[in-house]
């Protein structure tokens, strides 16, 4: 691995334990070079927990040169790969292009948001990807609250203190979850409020949860209505306006907040290669090379990884795969330089995890369908021993938020246009654990 220049696209779930791992692996032998927007890793999972006031948004974030040390940080964004030339081209944050030569590639560049054919909701919906949508979710319920309060228009009360989450799976029920006890804290302050805030949960699936257990999935259904939730199955938008969202089965809902949690897709630059892909997702062997490119890896959500659990299946977009997929290609990485030796990557769903905030969660830990406390614990800890940094200041911040109030003053830094649909991030999609 002597002199070898490995790239890496992308510091999501798979970038980042692919960088680790080469790291430890090369020894300083190898240069390893980090291709990403930001400085940080984002821990996707708690961003809801950020929503809500739960913990500060530094906790999600982890320092790429602190927890990396001996990778070269390339901050800007790729946009442009030569194949055959072996190059990488990227804009760095203030436009400039750079570009460089690599001799194994490691294409992690995650997802980002699903958008629909659907009139306005690019437009008037906000999604839920990054530190921004989270700050600026939580300003908007401070603020929402805050200007119902202020008004005397009872119909303009009530669309403010309206809230619609599209989309449940782990990211929207965890933000509906998450959301509503947030807003009955606000709503406890705002004593002129007598109206209950109002949330509203939509899928088109039979259930919440579909991917899960149907155990776990009641349980979290359970949970949410008993917080006066509005959980409605085989319904969506069928078209966003200023002012609400009519929805498919004819109701016209009142609302200035639109929470778009459907789903996510491969990041452009998949498309852009011109190799071939599987469902939007660039197509690699067991090893995690692209056929024809033994040179280049895909990892994550932008790979279609075969499944050798499930023969004929791919393995689904979660951060339990993309972290083990880049630690695979990392060791498969090192077995071509001849230190080891090359493995398919095979790995065996380990049971998956839903924060409902306060005292609930859903989990099933090696398959052990939990709820309530003991799925709490279990899911906490798991992020604590997930987490790369920071776990001491994020322990720290769920025990102060047991124990005092909650602050919940709006901040103003993101601005609406900044977390328009169509202005997404590439991250490597982690709600499933």
């Amino acid at each position: 691995m002597a002199r070898s220049r490995i790239v890496i696209v992308g510091a999501g779930f798979a970038g980042y334990h692919a960088a680790r791992t080469l790291l430890r692996l090369s020894r300083g032998r190898a240069e390893i070079a980090l291709v990403n927007p930001m400085d940080y890793f984002l821990y996707l999972p708690l961003l809801p927990e950020v929503a809500a006031g739960v913990i500060d948004p530094r906790r999600v974030t982890v320092s790429l040169p602190e927890t990396l040390p001996g990778a070269r940080l390339i901050l800007g964004e790729a946009d442009r790969i030569d194949l055959d030339a072996r190059r990488l081209s990227w804009v760095d944050p203030e436009g400039r292009r750079g570009d460089c030569g690599y001799d194994r590639l490691v294409l992690a560049v995650g997802s980002v948001h699903k958008l629909l054919p659907i009139p306005g909701v690019n437009e008037h919906a906000h999604g839920f990807r990054g530190i921004a949508e989270a700050l600026y979710l939580r300003d908007h319920m401070t603020r929402q609250i805050e200007l119902a309060d202020q008004t005397d228009d009872a119909v303009e009360r009530a669309a403010r203190i309206t809230f619609v989450v599209v989309g449940a799976g782990y990211t929207g029920t965890e933000v509906a979850a998450q959301g509503v006890l947030y807003t009955d804290v606000l709503h406890a302050r705002h004593p002129r409020l007598r109206a209950r805030p109002r949330w509203l949960l939509l899928d088109l699936a039979e259930r919440i949860l579909p991917e899960l257990d149907p155990r776990l999935s009641r349980t979290a259904d359970a949970v949410l209505r008993a917080r006066g939730v509005d959980v409605r199955t085989g319904v969506s938008v069928r078209e966003a306006t200023p002012d609400g969202a009519a929805l498919t089965d004819g109701e016209v809902v009142a609302t200035r907040s639109l929470i778009w949690c459907v789903g996510v897709r491969p990041d452009p630059l998949v498309d852009e290669l011109g190799l071939k892909t599987e469902r939007g997702r660039l197509m690699v062997d067991a090893h995690l090379t692209v056929p024809g490119h033994p040179e280049v890896y895909a990892v994550g959500d932008a790979a279609a990884v075969p499944d050798l659990t499930r023969p004929g299946e791919l393995t689904p977009m979660t951060a339990q795969h993309a972290q083990r997929q880049g630690q695979r290609a990392a060791y498969n990485i090192a077995a071509s330089y001849g230190h080891g030796r090359r493995r398919p990557y095979k790995h065996h769903d380990l049971g998956f995890l839903v924060d409902l905030g306060g005292t609930q969660a859903a989990a099933n830990p090696v398959g052990v369908p939990l709820a309530g406390l003991p799925a709490k614990v279990v899911t906490r800890g798991y992020h604590l021993l997930a987490l790369p940094g920071n776990r001491t200041r994020t322990a720290a911040d769920w025990l102060l938020d047991a124990a005092l109030s909650r602050q919940v003053v709006q901040l103003g830094l993101v601005p609406s246009m900044a977390v328009r649909l169509d202005c997404t991030t590439t991250q490597d999609h982690a709600v499933v654990r």
